[in-house]
């Protein structure tokens, strides 16, 4: 059970396959929001449970609903990956009736000592894909991490209308994020598309919501080598193509770790967070993750989701040189 945020469900990808592959005897029921049902669509031996947070399984009246409507399921063991009020009511309910269960540590605490001012504890932290493979250890499905599974999704006539056939190196570019302490400024990101624009061997694509498309629309120029995907495929033909991209740049978001989940070789860049909090890109080298400047901004990183705004470190991401952005999405091309 993980229920949101995109993100962290995508993180889940990877150890489930990992799981499956590893334990043939294991058969998945995942339990989350219907959108992200193609996340793990093509996981051998798993089905999907959609949570209705709306309607049926609203409320506590509908937890209750929610595990009536599980129990036919025969579930033999719980993994709880959210670790939240309402998997929890789930995990209860189940290890009542004697299944067994488990929930993933999060590291609260020590998440808290790398981000808070004074008495910083700098240090890298496990990440969330050594946290669930613990959860699954518990349950007795050790998981080896170091051996991972991906899988390349072919594209559809519908991805192929928008993206067109694949004769260039294709690099994926989701320049934006939940939080404003997590979004590299956007005239800077401008320059990085127009230097990556510039050889013709590359094509842009340029990822984002809907509400986001004129933004992604000044990013992009005039380069006809620049395509904008937001609003135009359903997430199914969007995994898609960031299946078959070259390589993605993205901000520490939910993009980045839908890259990772199919083997995309990902930069990232790190403002208000930081990579030692765990949540780096799944099979992602650390040269990978560009960070800012903490000889400048030393309370770096204030924040483990980038929501807390410190007076004095709205420009920490200009620390992040362009040309070595530009650099090092071109070293993955090579």
């Amino acid at each position: 059970m993980r229920l949101s945020a995109m993100g962290d469900v995508a993180m889940t990808v990877p150890v489930l396959r990992a799981l499956v592959a590893q334990h043939p005897e294991v058969r998945l029921t995942v339990i989350s929001r219907a959108f992200f049902a193609p996340f793990f669509k093509d996981i051998p031996r798993t089905e999907f449970f959609a949570f209705d947070a709306q309607k049926r399984h609203k409320g506590v009246l509908g937890l209750l609903q929610l595990y009536w409507d599980l129990k036919p399921l025969q579930i033999d063991f719980f993994a709880d990956l959210h670790n939240v009020l309402r998997s929890k009511f789930i995990r209860s309910r189940f290890a009542l009736k004697g299944v067994k269960t488990a929930a993933t540590d999060k590291g609260r605490a020590e998440k808290k000592a790398l981000t808070r001012a004074e008495h910083k504890i700098f240090q890298p932290l496990k990440t969330m894909f050594e946290r669930h493979a613990e959860t699954f250890a518990q349950l007795g499905f050790p998981i080896d991490l170091s051996q991972p599974v991906f899988s390349k999704l072919e594209l559809s006539t519908q991805t192929r209308e928008v993206t067109g056939n694949k004769t260039q190196k294709w690099i994926g570019i989701a320049p934006f994020a939940q939080y404003v302490g997590k979004v590299y400024p956007q005239d800077l990101m401008q320059e990085v598309v127009a230097g990556l624009a510039q050889e013709t061997q590359n094509k842009i694509f340029l990822f984002g919501s809907r509400d986001e498309v004129l933004a992604l629309q000044n990013l992009a120029g005039d380069f006809k080598n620049v395509c904008i995907i937001a609003g135009r495929l359903p997430l199914e033909h969007e995994l898609e193509l960031i299946a078959n991209l070259d390589a993605m740049l993205s901000m520490d978001s939910g993009n980045a770790h839908l890259a990772a989940m199919y083997g995309v070789p990902t930069v990232t860049l790190w403002g208000a967070t930081h990579p030692y909090a765990g949540f780096l890109p799944f099979g992602q080298p650390f040269e990978n993750a560009i960070t800012a400047d903490r000889n400048q901004y030393p309370l770096l990183p204030t924040s483990v989701y980038g929501n807390k705004v410190v007076p004095g470190y709205e420009d920490a991401m200009r620390t992040i040189a362009l040309e070595e952005v530009i650099q090092k999405i071109k070293s993955l091309l090579q």
